[in-house]
């Protein structure tokens, strides 16, 4: 089996689930390059790896460059993806710097693996909400034909990064140590805009374009890019929930030619990616806590809208690290090593 040279760029939570990924899905590395802002020595799973500075030269002899990504900023892609790709590597990037360029494929392999063939040296990594939404509503999508989606999500701090899941920590401590007489504290580590532990708040990324923030345009545009169906009209409401990891998010759909719960359970089913836990009568259904460290798209509480039956609800849940980031990211790679044989 031939094997290749891989750069992970970024050791934040994602960068370090990439390389879990990596390790675990036994992917062809014949020589594993990790690079960061500084130079120093990380462990991961007992596993300890050196860590470069980066650099230009440090892509040099790479084919694989996968770019962690950074939440609210401008990331590493944008100052070395070019010359990693001048030096014969491909960049799967999990920032949202190129995820709207018209040249850079944004894939979901479950949804348009076919789009990897299209890179010019760059694809793009999906927002993490995006990615279990078009898993979700791919196989509905192709059987019926979807017309509308609202859409509410309920993300995990660490969507936000590992920062984000030290303020609700310590503010979860705050309240305990408080004897629960008050929820209202101050953490010292603060990198979202509101308090999230006992609490939640509909506040995710800036607000933009008509009093929405670019993390709900993010779901809209990239859905239409990902799925090639512009004419799927989605609105989305995002929301930061006290949850570690794992995002869920309530769905809407509306299809052009109706759908029965029934069988949009059994098509679901047979979906690649997706794993349907839908037995409410007996409390099963997809929650946070059952997801985190799985690479599938959870999926329940599925049922008809009992005033249209074109309309459907699902329940949708996975791993924002995994399936969210680091697993399609290198789904993504592995797309790739497959078109080259």
């Amino acid at each position: 089996m031939k094997k290749y040279n891989v750069a992970v760029v970024g050791v934040g939570v994602v960068g370090i689930e990439m390389l879990r990924v990596l390790k675990q899905r036994n992917f062809p590395v014949a020589e594993l390059r990790v690079l960061a802002r500084s130079a120093r020595e990380i462990e991961v799973d007992g596993q300890k790896y050196g860590v470069q500075a980066i650099s230009a030269d440090a892509f040099d002899s790479i084919d694989i460059a996968l770019f962690a990504g950074t939440e609210g900023e401008k990331g590493a892609a944008v100052t070395f993806a070019q010359e990693a790709v001048k030096r014969g590597a491909v960049v799967i990037d999990n920032g949202a710097d190129f995820r709207m360029d018209p040249k850079v494929p944004l894939v979901v392999p479950e949804v348009n693996a076919q789009d990897v063939k299209k890179h010019k040296g760059i694809i793009a990594n999906p927002n993490c909400s995006t990615i279990q939404m078009v898993v979700a509503l791919n196989p509905i999508h192709k059987k019926v034909g979807i017309k509308r989606v609202i859409v509410t999500t309920l993300q995990a701090s660490s969507g936000a990064g590992k920062s984000a899941v030290e303020q609700l920590k310590e503010e979860i401590n705050l309240v305990v140590q408080a004897g629960f007489d008050c929820v209202q504290v101050k953490a010292t580590n603060k990198s979202m805009p509101q308090q999230l532990a006992y609490n939640c708040f509909p506040h995710i990324g800036s607000f933009v374009e008509g009093d929405y923030t670019n993390e709900e345009w993010k779901l809209v545009n990239e859905t239409h890019k990902i799925m090639h169906a512009s004419g799927i009209k989605i609105s989305a409401t995002t929301v930061r929930v006290p949850v570690r990891t794992g995002h869920s998010e309530s769905v809407y759909i509306q299809t052009a030619k109706p759908l029965s719960a029934d069988a949009c359970r059994k098509l679901l089913a047979k979906a690649p990616g997706i794993i349907l836990v839908d037995d409410p009568k007996n409390n099963l259904y997809p929650m946070p806590k059952d997801v985190e460290g799985r690479d599938e798209v959870f999926i329940g509480r599925v049922r008809q809208d009992a005033s249209d039956k074109k309309g459907l609800w699902l329940w949708v849940v996975a791993d924002n690290l995994r399936k969210g980031a680091a697993t399609n990211a290198v789904q993504i790679a592995e797309c790739l090593i497959s078109n080259s044989k």
